[in-house]
């Protein structure tokens, strides 16, 4: 798309928005619970059209800043989304509140930029502000969490990551340590750190495990608890369940942050993890996580990988210039573990 077209596109969305606003009186007026450092945030407004003729203008709602896995996934966009290649980029922190990041949509689709893009906090309630991002005639692309709607022609496209595949790695890995053990028909007693409930990587991953742990009757998951993505309710839901649980054979943990939290809780309460200890599996494969695994702290790191902003960036150049594009984007993962983590810790870039 062309940059005269662009400044047709915004016109017409001008008027589309305002009537939008009228017909649902939706709130318009710029969101302002931003925390991210950015350049531009949502609480600014577009600057005049001849500053940026001949710029894409991108705003983007990220979900928070709970990890380092985020806070990656945030610079890589930032990073790929630069003045000098061809984008002006908004952007906010939605605080792990759905409500705010409708209202950075929202505002948004005020400002009438070219796309939208953003990291769903939970899966569903999308339904009604993609609707008003449609009749504005905004394209929106969704990273990282996947969401559900009725029609997928209200998302353009998605980036991110095989949440459910990620969960079942962590399950295969751990039935094949396990006959590596001899331990394939022991009772195995797990206990699971979930991540933020409703989100696609609590759900997929989750989802993923619990597929292959249900082709193993001798696999206990005595429960399995938000922890909210946080080293902080990492270590607070595993000091839970060390008082509950004396025969942890198991933990698995859906993000290094939650990862972190529990080590220090089974460290305090003098549990040996790793080889010879309770086995650990965590995801994401931040550089701290490998450096746990490295440490022997850990067993294995399932990676989700967070460096989605070259690929938007490109996606978005290539409608902008009328090719075709596919309705979803996966992120190359791998799994990591004492026999290859060196090999990739050196070059970790968040």
């Amino acid at each position: 798309m062309k940059a005269g077209k662009r400044k047709v596109k915004r016109e017409s969305s001008r008027v589309s928005a305002l009537l939008l606003c009228l017909a649902l009186l939706t709130g318009c007026s710029p969101f302002s619970g931003v925390t991210v450092p950015t350049t531009q945030t949502a609480e600014d407004t577009l600057p005049p059209e001849e500053d940026i003729r001949n710029l894409i203008s991108v705003g983007f709602s990220q979900l928070g800043a709970e990890s380092a896995w985020r806070i990656a996934n945030t610079e890589s966009i930032r990073g790929a989304l630069t003045k000098e290649d061809g984008f002006y980029l908004l952007s906010d922190n939605a605080r792990q509140k759905k409500e705010n990041q409708i209202k950075a949509i929202r505002s948004y689709i005020s400002q009438r930029v070219d796309y939208i893009v953003f990291a769903p906090v939970t899966e569903e309630g999308w339904e009604t502000v993609l609707q008003e991002a449609q009749i504005a005639g905004i394209p929106v692309i969704a990273i990282d969490r996947s969401i559900e709607l009725s029609s997928r022609h209200l998302l353009t496209s998605w980036i991110g990551e095989d949440m459910r595949q990620e969960g079942e790695k962590a399950g295969l890995w751990l039935e094949d340590y396990l006959k590596e053990c001899g331990r394939q028909d022991d009772p195995i007693n797990i206990v699971v750190l979930q991540g933020t409930q409703g989100s696609s990587a609590q759900l997929g991953r989750t989802i993923g495990f619990d597929s292959i742990a249900d082709r193993h009757d001798n696999w206990n998951i005595l429960e399995q608890r938000d922890a909210d993505f946080t080293t902080a309710k990492g270590g607070e839901v595993m000091e839970t369940f060390l008082k509950k649980y004396h025969d942890i054979d198991v933990v698995v943990s859906q993000n290094d942050d939650m990862t972190a939290g529990a080590l220090e809780a089974m460290d305090r309460a003098g549990i040996t993890t790793g080889e010879g200890g309770v086995t650990v599996l965590s995801f994401d494969s931040t550089r701290a996580g490998l450096q746990l695994l490295k440490d022997g702290r850990i067993n294995v790191d399932i990676e989700c990988n967070p460096l989605s902003g070259p690929l938007l960036a490109d996606v978005i150049h290539r409608i902008e210039n009328g090719e075709e594009i596919e309705e979803r984007y996966y992120m190359t993962e791998n799994v990591f573990t004492a026999d290859n983590v060196d090999r990739y810790i050196g070059h970790r870039a968040y």
